[in-house]
């Protein structure tokens, strides 16, 4: 958790820091003029001979909920780090809100939540609802306690001591510690780790309804399902640059295999293998999926072979197929170089 100085900042809200849940919960939203929530321009970052961001550029719009996703290694927590004013780039520049990551979490108009490692992350030995008024002290002017705990939906954890959360409701408490300088964006780091179905289908819905009220929030997740039923947008990173960069559907329709499923009673696995357009072949008992470059000749040919099956179904590629396709072909940096 990074402490904001106490300088207050002007805010888009109405009411003090000791208001009621009754106090205006949205967000001012910016005009255009006022610029995006935060801008990456050409930004370098290196590790010794490692170079982790590679000329990186990236702008999320204010209002906007986007997913960061990316393999182990892409530089996604580097360019956290960056946006959190933790790390400085070596070229380039980063703006969050129209002025320095650092003077931006400064004024408490950033919240994070981010991996904590083996632990919490939170105050051992104390109740959640002292945890999060400690928090709130951190800040001039804050969320009322009310709206902040009604937002994380932790009102059944106030009296529960740090220690003895669930990891899903540790989660929860500490989406609540992020939220509680009530900013007007939001970093969260794998937010759904070690929560299970339920419990991720509830925190999106809160996720949701903040960003409804004109919050900016960027998440990182390895739940690509999530990145694409939540977020507007999908910024996909790999060896330090942006290499695919629009709403869900746009990068699978990007993706030109296709998913051809039926079901056969005697699967050939050689036949199946060699119709045309097929790349890849997997059975399940009767059930049968082909990948396909051309669906539409993978089916003529499944007639032409005199194939009988029922319960066709053909659909693109998902998400996750886009993914994969997008990080195996794009080059490591000292290759695009060599090129």
């Amino acid at each position: 958790m990074t402490a904001p100085h106490q300088t207050g900042r002007a805010r888009g809200v109405e009411g003090s820091a000791t208001g009621s849940v009754s106090r205006t919960a949205s967000v001012e939203r910016a005009g255009p003029e006022k610029g995006p929530a935060l801008r990456f321009d050409g930004v370098v970052r290196r590790y010794g001979k490692h170079v982790a961001l590679d000329h990186l550029d990236l702008q999320v719009a204010q209002g906007e909920t986007v997913a960061l996703l990316g393999p182990n290694g892409a530089g996604k927590s580097t360019t956290i780090s960056l946006l959190l004013g933790l790390l400085r780039p070596q070229a380039g520049f980063v703006e969050v809100l129209g002025t320095s990551a650092r003077q931006a979490v400064a004024r408490g108009r950033v919240g994070a939540m981010l991996q904590t490692g083996s632990g919490s992350g939170l105050p051992p030995g104390v109740r959640v609802a002292s945890a999060l008024q400690l928090v709130r002290r951190l800040y001039r002017d804050p969320a009322p306690f009310e709206l902040t705990v009604e937002r994380a939906g932790i009102a059944d954890l106030l009296g529960r001591q740090t220690h003895r959360l669930s990891g899903g409701q540790a989660q929860r408490v500490r989406f609540a510690v992020a939220i509680a300088g009530d900013p007007e964006l939001v970093f969260l780091d794998e937010p759904t780790v070690a929560m299970d179905v339920d419990s991720r289908r509830s925190f999106w819905r809160m996720m949701r309804q903040f960003g409804a009220e004109g919050r900016t929030i960027v998440f990182a997740t390895h739940h690509l399902e999530e990145a694409d039923v939540i977020a507007d947008r999908v910024v996909v990173i790999n060896h330090g640059r942006v290499v695919a960069n629009g709403p869900g559907a746009t990068l699978k329709a990007a993706v030109a295999t296709r998913q051809v499923r039926f079901v056969t009673d005697d699967p050939d696995e050689v036949l199946l293998d060699q119709l045309e357009g097929v790349t890849d072949v997997v059975v399940r008992g009767v059930g049968v999926t082909l990948n396909s470059l051309d669906a539409d000749a993978t089916v003529k040919a499944l007639v032409h072979h005199g194939v009988e099956f029922s319960d066709l179904e053909v659909t693109g590629a998902g998400l996750e197929d886009a993914f994969v396709a997008l990080t195996e072909c794009d080059p490591a940096p000292t290759e695009r170089r060599a090129r």
